[in-house]
This record gives structure tokens, C-alpha cells and sequence, in this order.
């Protein structure tokens, strides 16, 4: 999985109007965990009105879902979900 995966999931799911996907696995590279799984960690931007009416609990447990968290090769993932007039 890397980061043109994690982005195509979500743009299938959630048809979003704005969306970022960033591996920020170099700037944990020395992180005793990256010589075991190779790093892992990235960022994710997205604007999507299925986030319309939920808590950032529940939105971010709409992400995790989508992603069929927990995945060993996701170590670290960073969210920022909104909807269009949160921007």
C-alpha cells in the first residue's frame, strides 16, 4: 500500500472535492518501528460531504473503515476530514 493506493480507496468512497495523500514515512525514518515495517506513515487531506453531520470521531472511524484499518503497513496515519464549509 502507499500513498496512490490510500487516495484511490478513499476518492472510490467518499467522491471527495479536494483530497491529499502524503508519505511522511522519510520524516520517520529513524524511528526504531521504520526498520521493522519500512516506514508507513502518511497524511491525508480530504473534503467529502459523507462527512456531513459527524463528529471527527466518526469521521475518522469512516476513514479507518474504508482503509480496513488496522493494516501492518499503515503505521501512522494523520487525518484532516471536512466538508466544504468547514474550508
Amino acid at each position: 500500500m502507499n500513498a496512490n493506493d490510500i487516495k484511490s480507496i478513499l476518492t472510490s468512497v467518499f467522491n471527495p472535492s479536494q483530497i491529499e495523500v502524503v508519505d511522511d514515512s522519510g520524516r520517520h525514518k529513524r524511528h526504531k518501528e521504520a526498520k521493522t515495517h519500512g516506514g508507513g506513515h502518511y497524511s491525508v487531506r480530504i473534503v467529502s460531504e459523507m462527512f456531513a453531520g459527524k463528529t471527527l470521531i466518526e469521521r475518522h472511524q469512516m476513514i479507518y473503515q474504508a482503509l480496513v484499518m488496522p493494516r501492518p503497513e499503515i503505521h501512522a496515519l494523520s487525518i484532516v476530514a471536512r466538508i466544504e464549509k468547514e474550508i
